[in-house]
């Protein structure tokens, strides 16, 4: 008997054990419910897994320096900016940390902007040289010098579409070297529109036929944009691409005012880290186009004011850069100032 009351006494004792431990680590054999992952999340919002804690981005009328000599123009843009690696947030100072996935936009960018940045060495190795773009009616003509056995100049003419994997089409209606029409060239200098690049192919670009394949997601520099593009076209000086259904958005926002809104997910900016993101850029200007250069967007930071919302947000007003005086200096509130109550307070400080 003892025996046997030894045992029911052990048995009461671990049982006693085990529901105290789970008791206190529920988390150890409790399955979480799908709905709880950030997975079943995403797709119940109607996105994917990878799109969970993105940034959403919203911007109006944004003219947006990539670099010094190319600028995107952004007449509506409703998307995410999402890390180029998970372990890295997003960062205003390093282009290359995003891209900008676009749901439904209308993106401009300059034809002489696309040239100037060509010649920078994008398709470096190429006997295509000193290019020059420009509108010809609704297609794109470029001018060159093409380096084969001898320095010819080329013009080329073409029109624009949109590829597979939301590519851009130049299909070439015209290529002349010397004045000489192309098909009398092709026995003569046997040159085609694949001697205009790279022999071993440069990266971003895809010649088939009479069609050169243009992926501006690898060719334009940072931050890269990726979306559906659903129709391109030339607009003089522009070029336009339309990501999903966007022209009737573009209508609709037309009076509002000049902005790029940031919500949800994680962003850094100068020594700051923001968290569940709510910040919103306004143009302090009347022009047509918010200038925003991430090259110099502390400037315009500093340059402008900064409210916070009840909501913990933050709402900044900004003025382009053309607008900054040359000569103005901001004023560093010190140790000196604070420990001096009688000290007046800075002009730029007082006035707000």
């Amino acid at each position: 008997m003892r025996t046997a009351a030894t045992v029911l006494l052990s048995v009461l004792l671990v049982l006693g054990a085990i529901v105290l431990w789970r008791r206190f680590h529920p988390a150890a054999h409790t399955t979480e419910p799908a709905s709880a992952s950030p997975e079943h999340a995403a797709r119940a919002a109607g996105g994917s897994p990878e799109a969970a804690g993105l940034t959403r981005v919203y911007a109006h009328n944004l003219m947006l320096r990539r670099g010094p000599h190319f600028r995107v123009y952004v007449r509506w843009l409703r998307g995410e900016m999402a890390p180029v690696r998970k372990d890295v947030n997003p960062s205003f100072d390093d282009p290359e940390s995003f891209f900008l996935n676009v749901k439904t936009g209308v993106l401009r960018a300059n034809i002489g902007d696309i040239g100037t940045f060509l010649n920078a060495g994008v398709i470096g190795g190429s006997p295509l040289k000193s290019i020059t773009l420009s509108a010809d009616g609704d297609q794109i003509k470029l001018t060159g010098t093409l380096h084969k056995v001898v320095s010819l100049p080329v013009e080329m003419i073409g029109t624009v579409a949109v590829a597979s994997g939301s590519r851009i089409r130049l299909h070439v209606t015209k290529l002349n070297v010397l004045k000489v029409p192309f098909k009398g060239l092709l026995g003569a200098f046997h040159i085609d529109i694949s001697d205009l690049f790279h022999p071993h192919g440069t990266p971003g670009i895809e010649v088939s036929g009479s069609d050169i394949l243009l992926d501006t997601q690898v060719l334009l520099p940072a931050p890269h944009i990726r979306g559906e593009l659903t129709k391109v076209r030339v607009m003089s000086p522009d070029i336009e691409g339309v990501y999903g259904n966007a022209e009737k958005d573009v209508s609709r926002v037309e009076q509002w005012r000049n902005f790029l809104r940031l919500r949800e997910g994680t962003i850094d900016f100068g020594k700051l880290t923001m968290h569940h993101v709510d910040l919103t850029m306004i143009d302090l200007s009347s022009d047509a186009w918010f200038d925003l250069d991430l090259a110099n967007y502390q400037q315009q930071l500093v340059n402008g004011y900064t409210r916070m919302t009840p909501a913990a947000g933050l709402q900044i007003f900004m003025p382009d850069l053309d607008n900054i005086p040359k000569t103005k200096v901001n004023q560093s509130i010190g140790m000196e100032w604070m420990k001096n109550r009688n000290a007046p307070v800075p002009p730029d400080v007082a006035g707000h």
